[in-house]
């Protein structure tokens, strides 16, 4: 045997630069549908261009990023093999923190990290990013898949992502926009999006011994395929409401719950109550608190319990706001309302029940 052959190497040490390379021819069809006209070059270089000539447009211009991951839910993805799904939630999961201050998403990088790669799981994760950049209107201009033998299975992977978008500073939305009296609209998530999956799977799982292939009537689908259910992407739709309505802020409703993050837009000395009367959570939240008997109060606290975004919008822009998310077809309702804080410690309220 020759030293050559005896010689330890990259491949023997689990890592196929081949079968990543094949990856990369898969995946391109998908990234070419993902573009936007100021991307400049292809995939396949060092790094994504973007021509910010585009932006002399703006009088001041000021970029924004975000960066996020989907969480525990990968590992229903492994399970259920499909792969393509998870890519909608890291878009969303990103570029609806981008929105949120009032910025259009530009452009996506992600990082997909395997124990080992299968060419065709790859490139249908990639899928699924470049589907979910085209419904939020932005670029996926490159990202990375590494390789890690050793540190994780042969079938484990995770996916992480990073966003930026731009927005004109006079038009920044947020806290000091919002004024007493404002109007709470909350817009329905498609499901659990990406946040809780710990709890949820806790509880389904380990707890109540569910299967993912098991049929769930409520559901009218199984409980696999609910539970990879994609977050729904809402960055167009937001955008859309800075055109037709005075937005004063938005709060994308992820880990933490809905009283959490909305909290992180309301200013000192004012107040957000929300009515929980005003809409019914979906079945999914229903299975997870009786299956685990989990408290109201630790759902809330973890799960989007069927909001997804809200917006904060003064009083005589709540119908045009309210026609404009129709039109695009998302389901929304005024859920509360801005009101002075008095001696109240928290910045949100929720009262009432869910109605049934």
């Amino acid at each position: 045997m020759s030293a050559e052959s005896s010689g330890a190497s990259y491949a023997a040490a689990g890592v196929d630069i081949e079968a990543g390379d094949r990856a990369v021819d898969l995946m391109k069809e998908w990234v070419k549908k993902a573009t936007r006209p100021e991307v400049v070059g292809g995939l396949g270089g060092f790094a994504g261009l973007f021509d910010a000539s585009a932006l002399k447009r703006y009088e001041r211009p000021l970029l924004a990023s975000a960066t996020d991951g989907v969480g525990t839910k990968v590992d229903i993805a492994r399970k259920m093999g499909v792969y393509d799904s998870i890519g909608h939630d890291l878009v969303g999961m990103v570029v609806d923190d981008l929105v949120v201050c009032g910025a259009e998403p530009l452009f996506m990088t992600d990082y997909i990290c395997v124990g080992k790669v299968y060419p065709e799981r790859v490139a249908a994760i990639v899928k699924g990013i470049a589907e979910g950049c085209v419904l939020a209107g932005c670029a996926l201009v490159g990202g990375e898949t590494a390789e890690h033998p050793g540190l994780l299975g042969a079938d484990e992977f995770d996916v992480a992502g990073a966003g930026t978008g731009v927005v004109e500073a006079d038009r920044v939305l947020g806290a000091d926009r919002i004024r007493t009296g404002d109007a709470v609209i909350a817009m329905a998530s498609s499901g659990l999006h990406s946040n809780g999956y710990s709890l949820v799977r806790h509880v389904l799982f380990d707890r109540a011994g569910m299967a993912l292939d098991r049929e769930v009537p409520e559901f009218g689908r199984t409980l696999g395929e609910e539970l990879l259910e994609p977050t729904k992407i809402y960055s167009l739709d937001c955008l859309a409401l800075t055109r037709t309505t005075d937005v004063h802020a938005f709060s994308h409703i992820t880990g933490g719950g809905l009283a959490n993050n909305l909290a992180r837009v309301i200013p000192d000395g004012l107040h957000a109550t929300v009515d929980r009367g005003t809409w019914t959570p979906g079945a999914v939240f229903d299975l997870v608190g009786s299956a685990g008997a989990v408290a109201r109060g630790e759902l809330e606290k973890t799960l989007n319990m069927g909001v997804g975004m809200i917006a904060v919008v003064p009083q005589e822009s709540v119908q045009a706001a309210l026609t404009t998310l129709a039109d695009r077809g998302v389901d929304a309702w005024v859920s509360g309302e801005i009101v002075d804080r008095g001696d109240r410690a928290e910045a949100v309220t929720l009262t009432g029940d869910y109605a049934s």
